[in-house]
């Protein structure tokens, strides 16, 4: 009798082109945009000298995102996902070249900014529930996990160079070239993905409507995942809450403004570690894990809240965002492997929406309650609501039981539905 042969091991991701060139034009797209916040909010104030156009073009890019991601999701699973992320990165490519030739031209004018960035915004709530059936469909499912990991690396390297970036263009030849250079790593994304071929999962043409009704259903029907949503909504509240007080506190308590932009580069490399112990370690029960560790993200808020010395504070928060480094390949892997392909880019756009829609009202809510009863009052909230949400899903049986699938790809154990969750769909395996 012959002896068992191993199987042979999965290459990284990295070694096959298509997602070599997925990669390629991720990083860069997202280097350019790491680049824009910065240079944007320098760019506005300079011409209009008001926190209030600032405000309403940054609103211009939020609101169309929020409202059209669900129906972002449901185009992302109709159609093809890489002709999808092709058309949003020259519709995006195209809005950064105007904002840009408007800023080098000397006189933006504020409703042509506020135009083109809604335009932009609109592209991305269509563009981000590609980038799982993206990834899903360039690699082996064996390679998931170590493709997300690698994802997540270039996001937190990106988010390191962007804003230096941002900086020395600023600060050498404008404003306007950030936007320009933005607009130039669209247009290559879109020409590498022109050469990215992406295995397709049809679904029956139904109308827009039942659509949405399947993705949702498709939402509700995992325990371990709705709930994480909650824990994902709350971390960005929370997150939006720390960024609106913590400058002032830190400026105010913690030895001045260097002290903030200290805490602000330490997560970012927080990040990227969390992201790289993603690529080497993979937990038996990936959606816990994930969840317990953005609860880290209360240490921070409750640190600031006390005054707590600033390189105590500081380390916290770069725990915090090695919690958020970690979770986000994770995550994204169990979800991916979990999630049926043909509905998977409307359940990535209802964690967005979620995800996203938090952040508007911690910039909202925190300034008023600082207001009212002072920074500390806020700040504790929101370290209880992180760490009540992220901790509560321990004790839902779908996030204790949910582990990883075997080598191969194959659906994780725990599918676990919810007792008032309708029957499965059609096509779910």
């Amino acid at each position: 009798m012959p002896a068992a042969t191993a199987p042979a091991p999965v290459p990284h991701p990295l070694r096959t082109r298509p997602f070599r060139l997925l990669f390629t034009g991720r990083a860069l797209s997202l280097l350019g945009d790491a680049a824009i916040p910065a240079a944007l909010a320098l760019a506005v104030l300079e011409a209009t000298g008001s926190t209030a156009a600032l405000a309403l073009v940054l609103g211009c890019a939020m609101v169309p995102k929020l409202l059209l991601l669900p129906l972002g999701g449901v185009v992302g699973d109709r159609f093809d996902a890489r002709t999808v992320a092709l058309t949003t990165d020259l519709v995006r490519c195209a809005t950064q070249l105007l904002v840009g030739v408007q800023l080098l031209g000397g006189s933006p004018g504020l409703a042509v900014l506020a135009v083109a960035e809604a335009f932009g915004g609109a592209a991305g709530a269509f563009a981000m529930p590609t980038v799982a059936p993206l990834v899903k469909g360039t690699v082996e499912a064996g390679a998931l996990h170590r493709a997300n990991a690698a994802m997540g690396v270039a996001q937190s390297a990106t988010r390191l160079a962007g804003p230096a970036l941002a900086g020395t263009l600023v600060l050498t030849v404008g404003a306007g070239w950030a936007f320009v250079l933005d607009a130039a790593t669209f247009g290559l994304s879109a020409l590498l993905l022109l050469a990215v071929r992406v295995e397709r999962v049809p679904i029956p043409r139904r109308s827009l409507r039942a659509d949405l009704v399947e993705g949702w259903r498709e939402v509700r029907s995992r325990d371990w995942y709705w709930t994480s949503l909650i824990g994902h909504s709350a971390w960005n509240g929370a997150a939006a809450v720390l960024m609106t007080l913590g400058p002032a506190i830190a400026v105010q308590r913690l030895g001045g403004g260097t002290t903030w932009v200290v805490l602000l580069q330490v997560g970012a490399v927080g990040f990227l570690l969390g992201a790289l112990l993603a690529d080497r370690f993979t937990p038996r029960r990936p959606v816990l894990t994930a969840n317990l560790g953005l609860a880290t993200y209360a240490l921070p808020l409750v640190l600031l809240a006390a005054a707590a010395p600033a390189p105590v504070t500081i380390a916290a928060y770069g725990l915090a965002q090695a919690g958020l480094g970690f979770l986000s390949p994770v995550w994204q892997t169990a979800v991916q492997r979990a999630v049926p392909a043909h509905a998977l880019a409307r359940v990535t756009s209802y964690d967005w929406l979620l995800s996203l829609a938090a952040m508007p009202l911690g910039y909202a809510l925190a300034p008023l309650a600082a207001s009212a009863w002072g920074p500390e009052a806020p700040l504790l909230a929101a370290a209880a609501v992180v760490g009540g949400c992220c901790l509560g899903t321990a004790l839902v049986p779908g996030v204790r039981k949910f582990t990883q699938g075997p080598p191969g790809g194959r659906a994780p154990r725990a599918r676990l539905r919810a007792p008032w969750a309708p029957g499965p769909p059609s096509g779910r395996r």
